[in-house]
């Protein structure tokens, strides 16, 4: 069964500018966190592993408004969920820039992650249907645009002999901004139902969303594929360093070509899809990614392994918007919406439970295990990817 992804419907380029510019927002706060933790856990006399606490409760939030995203988009439409989003995000960075204790911060990781999955979630419901999966790979190539431009803000403020508070309260407050601009642009985020429909689509429940078997297949390939992105993310500079016997300096330059190569590839992968279909891209993407694995966990030599792992980052950068892309033809208007839901969530679940997992299997295997472990995940995330290709779009 083949797929093609919807025509582009109209659209401004200011819309497309706030969802480049929202997909930027949810980078920076990850970069945040990163440089500014060892200034917040010495203001707040904490042990190293607190950090835990803040990425735990961002996670809970996230998983919230994600799988819910359907529904919600369903009562108040996209225009008002980016709006409240983009609040609910700005409150909790200003609430880490004057938060009076470490538990207070954390408990806000609860409100970030629900503003964040929400905007992750309604902002690719409405791609899916809106842009083409050029488009699409852009957006998500910003949010690395985010993630890289975050250290650089937190770092210069600090460098300044200044407050890591400051960092917060400066993003903080751009979000403010994004949110109005969100509020001011709500009426044309409204998503017009293409002209072949005569009566308005109603969404489906979310529980009649998930007794579809596509949909679960939709968020096993999902957790597959942030799985298998966040591992080798992971790990990859451990194994590099205390099973290869690399540097330290020179693994941590093969970490950030394999993240390098995964913000380019995205921008590349946008144009190369208005040249060939999805599904093609996605299928060459999968066989390159297997490749990129097999390199890496040979070893043969040094210059292989580097391929292989910038292979692999190349491989998975047009995957989880081309995803996204193909989402809408796949399950149809009534399930659309629910579906990308579902698998924003099962993206974060995926993420953090296969990374987390391999930690038990190098404990008891030893860490070069992560070539086949990053394999297996990588054939079974192919394999599920044929067996949709081969079901009928849902109703």
């Amino acid at each position: 069964m083949s797929y093609s992804v919807p025509s582009l419907r109209r659209h401004s380029t200011l819309l497309v500018g706030l969802a480049y510019a929202a997909f930027i927002s949810l980078g920076l706060p990850d970069g945040l966190t990163g440089v500014a933790w060892p200034s917040v856990r010495a203001e707040f006399g904490l042990p190293l592993d607190a950090l835990g606490a803040l990425i735990t409760s961002g996670t809970i939030g996230y998983l919230i408004s994600s799988f819910s995203s359907g529904r919600i988009l369903a009562k108040i439409g996209v225009g008002w969920l980016l709006v409240l989003s983009c609040l609910a995000t700005a409150v909790s960075l200003l609430g880490y820039g004057y938060a009076p204790a470490w538990l207070f911060m954390a408990s806000l990781g609860i409100l970030a992650g629900l503003g964040a999955g929400a905007i992750d979630a309604g902002l690719n419901t409405y791609a899916a249907d809106n842009f083409n999966p050029r488009m699409l790979n852009w957006m998500h190539a910003s949010f690395g645009l985010g993630a890289a431009s975050g250290p650089v803000i937190m770092s210069s403020i600090i460098s300044a002999n200044q407050s890591w508070r400051i960092g917060y309260v400066v993003v903080g407050i751009a979000q403010l901004l994004l949110a109005s601009a969100f509020a001011i642009t709500r009426k044309q985020w409204q998503t017009n139902q293409p002209e072949t429909v005569v009566e308005p689509v109603t969404s489906a429940t979310m529980l009649q969303t998930l007794r579809l078997p596509v949909t679960w297949l939709n968020i096993l390939l999902f957790f597959l594929y942030t799985g298998l992105e966040f591992c080798a993310g992971q790990w990859l500079y451990t194994l590099l360093t205390t099973s290869r016997g690399m540097e330290a300096g020179i693994a941590g330059i093969w970490v950030s070509i394999y993240w390098g190569s995964l913000t380019v590839g995205r921008l590349l992968s946008g144009v190369i899809v208005g040249r060939m279909s999805v599904v093609s891209l996605l299928r060459l993407s999968m066989l390159v990614a297997i490749i990129g694995v097999v390199l890496f966990w040979l070893n043969l030599a040094p210059w292989l392994t580097v391929i292989g792992i910038a292979l692999l980052g190349l491989a998975l950068a047009p995957m989880f918007p081309s995803f996204i892309a193909l989402t809408p033809a796949r399950m149809g208007p009534r399930h659309s919406a629910n579906t990308i839901g579902f698998q924003i969530a099962a993206a974060t679940l995926g993420g953090a439970s296969i990374a987390s997992s391999f930690g038990l299997f190098a404990d008891w295997m030893g860490i070069e295990v992560l070539g086949t472990y990053l394999f297996v995940v990588a054939l079974a995330m192919a394999l599920i990817f044929e067996a949709l290709n081969r079901l009928k779009p849902a109703a």
